[in-house]
């Protein structure tokens, strides 16, 4: 049962516990017939309350401040009647007249004791009395059950009416159910909630009858659900064509389940997937500030504002990977602080909400909390990397003459650099660039002598240079494998609705058993017309930059 909304109250309860054993049933006795007068939209002054319980009127000072509300009054009273009669020994050999436990009212009624429990919910008032048995069991008496009765007649007659549902009618129920089911996958609540409108039945009572066939019926059930849970390669299978772009519906018809259980199969993958992600950062203590998301998150927008230095006149040949490095503004040291510091700590949140995630009880928007996080830290890692490009190059120039080319060493390089930045600890003062410049030497330096000894077995043209630059923009900031990387676009996938998926997956290619389809051929898949299919991915591009930061939004540019 719920906590008592007053505090007051809850103190009147302990002291009228606390009192002598003879008084308790005047104490619970008056609370009910209080009960009867109370309007719930009224308000109510504590003294008041103490004074029809107790007959006894408390000082000022021991008045509420304000008024009680009335509904809120009514909550605390049953609470009460409750608490006062497990402190004694009231027994149905006390009251003379008739008293019922739960199961007994229920079949007087010809109802369930869920019924039961609603109508308590409902105004009418339990106790806690001891029965013949020697044990202590919720207890109606009978002048309750008849206030309860005048006053919710259409209720009570309402959740009668299952007891007069034909054999027939509850077949028809059955059938009518299982065609909706299949037509549109639909939860047991909501075909109750369809069927209860058409029918004129209550909603319980539909819920009722479905479960209690698929209970009696499991290889006839109309939720195959409840005959077996999915195994796990089963809801793998589910969430990874869920980000494929398949429907829910259409998965809830292919493995027999609901749109509710399909729902929650996909969250709970994507919280297994994100307990087994490691999320690595460097700690600050400034990240347990009370304000933290102020000092870090809105301290400005990061973004590198000074125009990119380099050679006032670039050769007339330089390939457009490296003419188009220099095209990206350099960081200042204030910049470069304020960058790492975000990217850290946009980190630490997503790692410290992914360690409250329990697979019992999935919240979806935790979930969503958390991947946003993660592609806002990744967003802000392509920048750091973006602004350090030139780095390699320069680093790598002075490596060339070997067996790997230039393009080849820059390509090794730029692995280091995304793990360099993993790596540095911006709190101890120094420049990014060093430590960079000394991870990327090193790797080098393991590399290079070892390759000066191989055939130059290939040749680096501009495609090669083209691929380098594409997979610039599309890398996974946390390990370079491709593993993490198809992890990476799983999440960013999840965002989106499912034809924006289909859209997106089908037209790069991202998956490999589906071929590369053009607008055209989307169009005719889908039933819609090439314009509108761009128009849909353009929609869902622009989805993704928001996702990532607006400062961020060249990124997927």
């Amino acid at each position: 049962m719920r906590e008592y909304f007053h505090k007051q109250m809850e103190v009147l309860a302990a002291e009228l516990a606390a009192g002598l054993a003879r008084l308790k049933k005047g104490y619970v006795d008056a609370a009910e017939a209080l009960l009867r007068i109370i309007d719930p939209s009224g308000s109510y002054p504590y003294e008041f309350v103490v004074y029809r319980l107790t007959g006894y009127r408390p000082p000022r000072g021991e008045a509420a401040a304000e008024p009680m509300r009335g509904k809120q009054l009514c909550s605390d009273l049953r609470r009460l009647i409750v608490d006062v009669c497990n402190s004694g020994e009231l027994r149905i050999e006390d009251y003379g007249e008739p008293v019922y436990d739960s199961e007994g009212l229920a079949k007087r009624f010809q109802v369930s004791t869920k019924t039961i429990q609603r109508w308590r919910r409902s105004g009418l008032t339990a106790r806690r009395l001891v029965f013949p048995d020697g044990r202590r069991r919720v207890a109606f008496l009978e002048r309750s059950v008849r206030w309860f009765v005048r006053n919710r007649r259409n209720q009570i007659l309402r959740s009668m009416r299952f007891s007069q549902m034909s054999g027939p009618e509850r077949q028809d129920i059955i059938r009518r159910a299982r065609r909706m089911v299949k037509a549109t996958g639909c939860s047991v609540n909501e075909v109750a909630r369809r069927l209860a409108a058409r029918t004129g039945r209550a909603v319980e009572t539909i819920r009722y009858t479905i479960r209690r066939h698929d209970s009696d019926h499991p290889r006839e059930a109309v939720f195959i659900s409840a005959a077996g849970p999915l195994g796990e390669e089963e809801k793998f299978e589910i969430y990874r064509s869920f980000l494929r772009g398949s429907r829910v519906p259409a998965l809830a018809k292919q493995y027999h389940r609901t749109r509710g259980s399909i729902y929650r199969v996909v969250n709970e993958m994507r919280a297994k997937q994100l307990q087994k992600r490691p999320i690595s950062y460097i700690y600050n203590p400034q990240f347990d500030l009370p304000n933290a998301d102020e000092i870090i998150l809105s301290s400005g927008n990061n973004e590198p504002r000074r125009a990119a230095r380099g050679p006032r006149r670039l050769p007339p040949d330089l390939p457009p990977y490296l003419r188009a490095l220099y095209t990206v503004p350099l960081l200042s040291p204030e910049e470069e602080k304020g960058l790492f510091r975000r990217y850290n700590y946009l980190k630490y949140k997503a790692d410290r909400l992914r360690r409250e995630l329990s697979l019992e009880k999935i919240s979806a928007g935790r979930l969503k909390e958390i991947e946003r996080l993660l592609l806002q830290a990744n967003g802000v890692k392509n920048q750091i990397v973006r602004a350090n490009l030139r780095l390699v190059v320069s680093i790598a120039k002075k490596h060339v003459g070997g067996a790997q080319s230039l393009f080849e060493l820059v390509s090794d390089g730029n692995v280091s650099l995304m793990r360099a930045v993993e790596k540095f600890d911006y709190s101890r003062g120094n420049r990014f660039s060093t430590y960079a410049s000394w991870a990327i030497m090193r790797n080098f330096a393991r590399s290079v002598p070892r390759e000066r000894y191989l055939l130059d077995r290939f040749s680096t043209g501009h495609d090669e240079i083209l691929d380098i630059a594409a997979a610039l923009r599309t890398y996974d900031p946390d390990e370079v494998n491709l593993n993490e990387l198809r992890e990476s676009i799983d999440v960013v996938l999840a965002q989106l609705s499912p034809t924006e998926r289909r859209i997106l997956i089908d037209h790069y290619g991202l998956d490999e058993t589906r071929p590369q389809r053009t607008f055209q051929q989307l169009g005719q898949y889908l039933g819609m017309s090439k314009e509108r299919v761009r128009q849909i991915e353009s929609k869902a591009l622009g989805k993704l930059r928001k996702i990532l930061h607006p400062q961020q939004a060249d990124l997927l540019g």
